[in-house]
């Protein structure tokens, strides 16, 4: 059983370094929270062993990464109050051994490499760094319908990543040496590899973003279809991540896709007010795919709506539920 000093230290980890994620994972039910803040702590722990090239060499980086690898598979003893957490999770919930490999695998990638030719060799890394996570969860999530939800868990993991690493170019060249967007698309589009290293947006960028960002969408189209597999007290809170996610697009398309000269991010303000409209739809429709088309910036096909913030006819609130809406919100952001 995982202790609740446990809990309060992964906790601690996801609000300092993952606020968009903690927003969601606070309307999870206690029941999965705790194990969420967990998974969370432990995936961070691996993230800065990789993050940590400035003052590591490759090889102490490799080491450290098998030592938690073998600590959070059991195999090792460690008095790291997150890795001691994540290994008797791990147990309890029935979390693959393969799906921690995979991810300690990916994070290794990292060490040594600093960019991905194709789609399909980045997805082969996010197998690991993001698809891994969203079977992880389903399996914490304890889902009848794990069978119908694993491949949109896949896909939604890999849309949350992908928004990531759109949002997060300059960053990642800035911090880490590293271009997440694939070659191909970089010249399919001719954006050269000076061009992102002088941070300069123009056309060419742009339609490489839009092409890599319609690609997202449609993974968020995919994964969203699969919510209705998860538990019932379980899909809010993984809708709401999708919707969360997912805005960083709008942020985007605002600065006209140039993420070169800054990082777009979502203000406090803006979290809330999705949290809201989201939750104000989930009261009335109760189906995780009509309100996703509501309240996200996501097009679909059928809608000519690519630069529209709201896609898709809206079906309001009433005045009753938007009464207890305010009082919802009120009572969240107290933290009760």
């Amino acid at each position: 059983m995982v202790r609740q000093e446990q809990v309060q230290r992964s906790k601690a980890i996801q609000r300092q370094t993952g606020k968009t994620f903690h927003l969601a994972t606070r309307v999870l039910p206690r029941r999965v929270r705790h194990a969420t803040y967990v998974l969370y702590a432990f995936f961070r722990v691996a993230d800065e062993v990789v993050d940590a090239e400035d003052t590591a060499e490759p090889a102490v980086q490799r080491e450290q990464l098998e030592h938690l690898r073998a600590e959070a598979l059991g195999e090792r003893e460690t008095d790291d109050p997150v890795l001691s957490a994540f290994a008797e999770l791990r147990e309890e919930h029935g979390i693959a051994e393969e799906d921690v490999n995979i991810f300690v695998d990916a994070m290794l990638a990292d060490i040594d490499k600093g960019e991905y030719e194709t789609y399909e060799e980045l997805e082969a890394y996010m197998d690991g760094s993001a698809a891994a996570v969203g079977r992880m969860m389903t399996a914490i999530m304890r889902s009848p319908d794990a069978e119908k939800a694993l491949p949109h868990a896949t896909a939604l993991g890999e849309a949350f990543q992908m928004s990531n690493f759109l949002r997060d170019v300059r960053e990642d060249i800035v911090e880490r040496d590293r271009v997440y967007l694939p070659q191909e698309t970089l010249r399919e589009h001719g954006v050269t590899a000076e061009q992102l290293r002088s941070f300069r947006t123009d056309e060419s960028f742009r339609n490489a973003m839009r092409a890599e960002m319609r690609r997202t969408e449609a993974l968020y189209r995919e994964g969203v279809r699969g919510i209705q597999y998860l538990p019932s007290d379980c899909q809010f809170a993984v809708l709401l991540s999708a919707v969360l996610y997912a805005d960083h697009h709008r942020a985007i398309r605002r600065r006209n896709y140039d993420v070169l000269s800054a990082t777009p991010s979502l203000s406090t303000s803006r979290k809330l007010l999705l949290l809201a409209k989201t939750r104000a739809y989930w009261a009335v429709e109760k189906d995780p795919e009509t309100v996703f088309r509501k309240v996200s910036v996501v097009p679909y096909p059928e809608e000519d709506t690519s630069h529209h913030e709201h896609p898709g006819v809206r079906r309001v609130p009433t005045g009753r539920t938007v009464g207890r809406l305010s009082s919802w919100v009120r009572s969240f952001t107290r933290g009760e």
